[in-house]
């Protein structure tokens, strides 16, 4: 059964749940780390951030598809795997799901929710750029893991949480990191701070979208079985997909594990 047929309201739920989850904890350990003078550290950050994606997807990625991202369903409706109608609710639910969760770490943590603001710390059109880029490497993974055959499914919510996780290492001291819109919007309302705050909406569907791109090109390609040695790799009939055995289409678009069966029409 593809999403489009599925009841609405729990995958709906799912999403407003997941996001709030991965906001009290992803921007709340940044928080915390404010309040805490460091305890968390940077890498602690990053590691929160990843693992509670990891834990999202496992566990919700079944019922809603585990977007947690208003950037990744826009991918998902830009790649027509994801139905129209169900755009705006899914993104409704995350910002609402963000914003109770922002409203939560101000109310425990006080000024010190300051830390769960992304602001860049360079200039801006740098840090579009670094929003862009950071999401184009989310948006990728997605797609691979959740739209590819040939990907194990099993290894969804690992691959998303280590490439968010690297992410959050290598962008967060730039720009927070943020690649996710509703993820800057929920604590953004809860303090009222706004500075910049349209990078963290542009970037990252931007990124999305040309991540979207890059891996419906890239499917068309099939690994070389690199069992095969020597003279034998001339003979091109043996050289086949070292994941046949998963019984992909010609251009690699296989059963999705996450995000249901088929493409679905824009």
């Amino acid at each position: 059964m593809t999403s489009a047929h599925q009841p609405r309201g729990p995958r709906v739920a799912a999403e407003a749940v997941g996001t709030f989850m991965l906001v009290a904890l992803g921007p709340g350990a940044a928080a915390v780390d404010v309040w805490s003078r460091g305890t968390v550290t940077h890498v602690g950050v990053a590691l929160t951030f990843g693992t509670v994606i990891l834990g999202a997807v496992y566990a919700l990625g079944h019922i809603s598809g585990a977007h947690l991202n208003p950037a990744v369903t826009t991918g998902f409706w830009l790649a027509g795997r994801f139905p129209r109608a169900d755009v705006l609710p899914y993104v409704a639910a995350q910002l609402l799901g963000a914003t109770l969760a922002g409203l939560g770490i101000r109310a425990v943590l006080g000024h010190a929710d300051a830390g769960a603001l992304t602001v860049p710390l360079i200039g801006v059109l740098p840090a579009l750029g670094v929003e862009v880029v950071l999401t184009f490497a989310l948006m990728l993974v997605v797609m691979a893991v959740a739209t590819d055959a040939r990907v194990e499914g099993v290894v969804a919510g690992l691959a998303v949480g280590s490439i968010v996780a690297a992410d959050a290492l290598a962008g967060g001291p730039l720009t927070g990191a943020s690649m996710n819109p509703a993820r800057s919007f929920g604590p953004a309302l809860a303090a009222g701070a706004w500075t910049a705050h349209w990078i963290y909406w542009l970037g990252p569907l931007i990124g999305a979208a040309l991540g979207v791109g890059v891996y419906d090109y890239l499917r068309t390609g099939h690994a070389h079985d690199h069992r095969i040695a020597g003279r034998q790799l001339a003979d091109t009939s043996r050289v086949v997909s070292v994941h046949r055995e998963l019984g992909p289409e010609p251009d690699g678009r296989g059963i999705s594990e996450l995000h249901g069966g088929r493409a679905i029409p824009r």
